[in-house]
């Protein structure tokens, strides 16, 4: 993990570097404009050595001579701005926060999505991500296991927190995701889309029987999770398995933790590709009987998407998306609970892990 103070003084340099570039083509009495990297779908490519989906070499041109581009422009270098304040004052904003900020300096957004998609084009320009700017989303990932780790944020370095005495696990924001891995008695990571499930694990004390980390995503995995389930992968050397619901859903949140997610391709370690996607599955759902809802039309159109994507062109993405397209019907996580609140610990998960820890040996 590259050195905090070293990405922040690189952020700020290359957000001065973008100011000086526009006062100079002002003062030589030209129209500034600015080269962003395009983040349309067609330039989203799969890298090889990344083994995930990066931003390719198109890119388009935002200028203030043109009367159409103007205000986006002006919004542009207003968050660039705001985001250096940030930095050099130390504060931390969130994207709420960025965009009522907006107000006290007359920017005028027509909502915060508008704001948001800004401060993605800034990430893309200077290619550092947000929080790097002391931009942040609402967390809701939580994390919870036999692992200490020192915090490295200011007012914060050198203290020691122990990861197995929160009992409803500690939220995963900034703090925890640059924080330093003190100690680490886990051999495994199990990344969990519920929270139900995430705290049915810590009950069922599976912390202590699989010697895992826990990390509920509470939903799609924020980048924090991302990012900090990246480095269990690879600092600690530990193997990740994901568990979501048995619907196209929950496959793809277990997709994007895997190979990355085409909203954030410009942003590089977020994704862990040895990763594995180990339910539920469609073959699950008939396997173990799972209580059951059919397919929506919105269900079946995500379907007939995922079958085109190419992430999931190999197994068992592939045959679990047809077994779907055959079965038509979901279930989610706590639907083991039809057998009794522990049989997803006690039964499914054993059964999971014996499965796969054959085929790895």
């Amino acid at each position: 993990m590259v050195d905090p103070i070293v990405r922040r003084r690189e952020v700020i340099k290359k957000l001065s570097r973008l100011g000086l570039d526009v006062w100079k083509e002002l003062n030589d009495t030209r129209f500034p404009s600015i080269k962003l990297p395009s983040r349309s779908v067609r330039n989203i490519v799969y890298d090889e050595k990344e083994r995930g989906y990066v931003l390719g070499d198109l890119y388009k041109v935002r200028t203030a001579a043109n009367i159409a581009h103007l205000r986006k422009f002006a919004q542009f270098m207003w968050v660039a701005y705001f985001a250096k304040e940030l930095i050099k004052s130390r504060k931390t904003s969130t994207l709420r926060d960025v965009y009522y900020s907006s107000q006290a300096y007359e920017i005028s957004f027509d909502e915060q999505k508008e704001s948001d998609d800004l401060i993605t084009d800034l990430e893309a320009y200077i290619r550092h991500p947000r929080e790097e700017m002391n931009i942040f989303p609402a967390e809701r990932a939580a994390i919870f296991g036999e692992l200490k780790i020192e915090y490295t944020v200011p007012g914060y370095e050198g203290r020691v927190v122990d990861l197995s005495q929160h009992p409803d696990g500690l939220m995963i924001g900034h703090a925890i995701k640059t924080a330093k891995f003190n100690q680490c008695k886990a051999e495994r990571v199990f990344v969990i889309e519920k929270d139900a499930i995430f705290n049915r694990f810590i009950e069922e004390r599976v912390f202590k029987k699989y010697k895992a980390i826990l990390v509920s995503t509470s939903g799609q995995a924020p980048r924090a999770a991302r990012y900090l389930i990246r480095r269990l992968n690879e600092e600690l050397g530990l193997p990740v398995y994901i568990f979501t619901d048995g619907d196209v859903y929950g496959m793809h949140i277990a997709g994007v933790i895997i190979y990355g997610s085409a909203n954030a391709a410009h942003v590089r370690e977020l994704h862990t590709p040895d990763a594995k996607w180990i339910g539920v599955w469609a073959s699950d759902i008939e396997a173990y009987k799972l209580p059951s809802d059919p397919f929506t039309d919105k269900d079946l159109k995500r379907l007939d998407e995922l079958l085109k994507d190419p992430r999931y062109k190999d197994d068992p993405w592939r045959k679990e998306l047809k077994r779907f397209k055959k079965l038509r019907r979901k279930s989610e996580l706590e639907a083991f609970s039809r057998y009794g609140l522990t049989f997803i610990v006690d039964n499914y998960l054993k059964d999971k892990m014996e499965h796969f820890m054959s085929e790895e040996n």
